[in-house]
């Protein structure tokens, strides 16, 4: 699709024009009444540092028409449950009160097929151009290219790519082999967009019809109801506000408190407060990466090799997820891996394995080996695994099933499950990498792995205390359950009184 699709125009906005891609462009003999300007809101789920949105209301603003935001809520998208779904809502019935208080931006939200429901209300608005942000993932790309098809040849449909620092089309044209590859791409062109935001411009013109009614109580709980089979969590408060309490609060902000020990400490799970804690909100785009950048930057000369290591993870890995999500669409398969990589796989992919388990019991931490159990067990309780023990996961995976096909498909499933930032391309990426090598290169060749990197129970042991490592979620998953028996037997009670 990126090649197919034209090139940026260069006098777009006060957004630099390398951020925007025209995916469609209305018909040059169009002399009419221009139309308002709609903002598909999908990816990037926030009012502040929002280039997508910075864009449309300038535009609109230009024009002298209204603009609104639209979101589309897919009735299954990629096996989110309670856990993912209800975070997202919570943060967009936020979203919600705050545009349309502080902005006075009307806010719509849709339930079923965007294909169906966006081109729908572009017709009955009359809309001349169309907003949205960017997302690498397959299923979105196949959805906007059904909806430039669809929508009239008077709207014009511009791509805003608000989730990434150096827009993907601008730090590389191709798939990236590596971080080394695309490292001075990347950097060649902060200087560019790693900047601060303009102020957000208030719309020059009201939308004049009613606004659409929510009854976010009853969607949210509908929505854990449906998804109940994984339970929401509890220590991450979704929100834009929550976002930037974890980045710079005054209590355990990371940048603010944890920074220092990022470096040392990061690859520990026994060490989870070393980690930013950020995941969730750049998933759902409650905060911008850039916004954590540009606040990162400040303590450069406080921690400069906190810092360094920080905007490495944030910026470069993240990008290079996104490239490789881009640019590869077999991102989840093995299809998707370098040549070098399906070879070894296949080569070893019928040698004798120690333990062969099942979906079921992989789901359910029936192994052999208690380190990977409690990893699994984190992840279905808290939601949200180690970054280092989600590499040894997926690769005893890999060590554990039929094949590499069977390993790949039975993380992606596990992880979009249970995991809060599922259905990410850091997810797809950190599968890929650990399973088919992605981003990675060839090691010492064995059986089953091949020449894919190695790691094992041993490895674990002498890089942390793996003992402490179970005990801690044993107690954290028994805490978890006791609260959640609380929380049922307290519903309970007030069912019955009421």
């Amino acid at each position: 699709m990126a090649s197919t699709i034209s090139r940026p125009n260069t006098t777009l906005s006060s957004v630099k024009s390398g951020r925007i891609r025209v995916l469609k462009e209305r018909s040059q003999s169009f002399d009419g009444e221009v139309g308002p300007v709609v903002y598909w809101m999908f990816r990037d789920q926030r009012v502040r540092d929002n280039w997508a949105l910075i864009h449309a209301v300038n535009q609109a603003n230009k024009e002298n028409v209204p603009v609104a935001v639209v979101f589309n809520l897919f009735d299954q998208f990629l096996g989110a449950k309670a856990r993912q779904l209800g975070f997202m809502l919570r943060g967009l019935r936020q979203l919600h009160q705050e545009i349309e208080q502080t902005l006075q931006i009307p806010f719509f939200l849709f339930r079923g097929e965007a294909e169906e429901t966006v081109p729908n209300f572009l017709r009955e608005c009359g809309a001349s151009l169309l907003v949205t942000d960017f997302s690498p993932l397959r299923d979105v790309l196949r959805c906007k290219e059904d909806i430039c098809k669809r929508v009239s040849n008077l709207v014009t449909i511009h791509e805003v790519d608000a989730h990434n620092v150096v827009p993907v089309w601008v730090a590389s044209d191709k798939l990236e082999y590596s971080a080394k590859t695309i490292r001075g791409k990347i950097n060649k062109r902060l200087p560019e967009y790693l900047i601060d935001f303009p102020k957000m411009e208030t719309p020059s013109r009201k939308w004049v019809s009613k606004n659409h009614l929510i009854d976010w109580d009853d969607l949210i709980a509908n929505v854990l109801r449906e998804g109940a089979e994984v339970p929401e969590i509890e220590w991450c408060e979704p929100g834009e506000s929550a976002a930037m309490e974890v980045l710079m609060g005054s209590g355990t902000g990371f940048l603010t408190k944890r920074l220092k020990t990022h470096p040392g400490d990061r690859n520990n799970p026994l060490k989870p407060s070393a980690l930013s804690g950020l995941s969730p909100y750049l998933h759902f785009g409650q905060i911008s990466a850039q916004r954590c950048a540009l606040e990162a930057r400040t303590f450069q000369k406080v921690h400069p090799q906190a810092v360094d290591v920080f905007l490495e993870e944030l910026i470069v890995r993240r990008e290079l997820s996104d490239n490789y999500c881009f640019y590869q669409p077999h991102y989840d398969s093995l299809q998707g891996a370098w040549e070098w990589a399906r070879k070894t796989l296949m080569h070893h992919a019928n040698d004798k394995r120690e333990h062969i388990y099942t979906k079921e019991q992989l789901e359910k931490a029936q192994t052999a080996d208690p380190l990977w159990n409690a990893s699994q067990l984190e992840m279905v309780h808290y939601g949200k695994m180690h970054g280092f023990m989600r590499m040894y996961w997926a690769k005893k995976i890999l060590e554990w099933t039929r094949g590499p096909e069977e390993a790949l498909e039975i993380s992606i499933y596990l992880n979009d499950k249970y995991e809060i930032d599922g259905r990410d391309p850091n997810g797809y990426v950190g599968c890929m990498w650990s399973i088919c090598g992605v981003h990675d290169q060839g090691w010492k060749e064995r059986p089953i792995f091949g020449k894919i990197r190695y790691m094992n129970y041993a490895g674990c042991k002498r890089k942390f205390d793996v003992d402490g490592y179970i005990a801690y979620v044993k107690k954290l998953v028994g805490e978890l359950k006791k609260r959640k028996a609380e929380n049922l037997l307290s519903r309970k009670a007030k069912t019955l009184r009421s």
